[in-house]
């Protein structure tokens, strides 16, 4: 009697345990999707933050009149040696917008060498855009842009260099953290997770880090070249996709790192109950 009571007591605590570690395994499987899910989706934005020209747009009247300011304006923004303060100063006055990438500006399609007649038709609108070399990706910015004399202005030099490289460097880690996701899936353990939250969490500070990169260095671009009268600026849907990117990182990787840390514990937990 007593040897049949221990054994059932035994296969009741056997079945609870069962049954505990099956709703264990369920929720940090649940976990573990749901960070997938948010991970994927701050990749996209990432990505789509990136490869977009929307961080920045400025907003001007129409330059109806195609004078030879404005073509000149227009022959200098496309040029290869246009420093900071030309194209700046384009952008300022053609509805511009700036990427990281590249810097756009909307302009009358037809351009005539003298004042066209007066007309009530709106004139067709075309965006053109130019893309930053890497020589002027890494350019030193001057204390008074445009002005080669003036010295070096490191801050925003090395701003603007942050502001370039840290998104690439945040969609790398979530790439390679997505890869030792999917190890530890192949593996059927959800411990190599914790790798990918930490590289998780190292993406959502530096996509921080470009953002706050981005603000600052437009905000002290202001200082030094102040907007004309009747132009305004804002931050862009692209720069936004990476405001919302850097969020979903930092949850991403807490329900990695919680998922991977709290089964490992449980397992060890189950382990020692077997053991004794």
């Amino acid at each position: 009697m007593g040897g049949d009571r221990l054994e059932n007591k035994t296969s009741v605590s056997v079945a609870s345990w069962s049954s505990l570690n099956a709703r264990m395994d369920n929720r940090f499987a649940t976990a573990f999707v749901i960070a997938c899910v948010l991970s994927l989706i701050s990749t996209i934005y990432m990505a789509a933050s990136i490869g977009t020209d929307f961080w920045y747009e400025y907003r001007s009247p129409v330059q109806e009149n195609s004078s030879d300011l404005n073509k000149s304006i227009w022959n200098d923004f496309a040029s290869d040696e246009a420093d900071e303060k030309t194209y700046s100063d384009a952008l300022f006055r053609y509805n511009g917008t700036v990427g990281l990438w590249r810097r756009c500006i909307t302009v009358p399609q037809n351009t005539y060498w003298y004042s066209p007649p007066e007309r009530t038709e709106s004139f067709d609108m075309v965006t053109k855009c130019m893309s930053f070399t890497l020589n002027e990706q890494f350019m030193e910015k001057f204390v008074e842009p445009g002005n080669h004399n003036s010295g070096i202005d490191l801050l925003r030099t090395y701003l603007w260099r942050c502001q370039f490289l840290l998104p690439f460097v945040s969609l790398g880690l979530m790439c390679f953290g997505a890869l030792i996701g999917l190890c530890a899936c192949i593996c059927r353990s959800l411990y190599p997770t914790i790798a990918t939250g930490i590289l998780h969490l190292l993406a959502g500070l530096c996509t921080l880090g470009s953002v706050s990169c981005y603000v600052a260095g437009i905000e002290l671009l202001h200082q030094k070249l102040e907007l004309p009268e009747n132009v305004s600026g804002e931050f862009g849907w692209s720069f936004c996709l990476a405001c919302v990117s850097a969020p979903l990182q930092f949850m991403a990787s807490a329900l990695f790192i919680w998922a991977a840390h709290t089964n490992r514990k449980e397992y060890t937990l189950m382990k020692a109950y077997r053991v004794a």
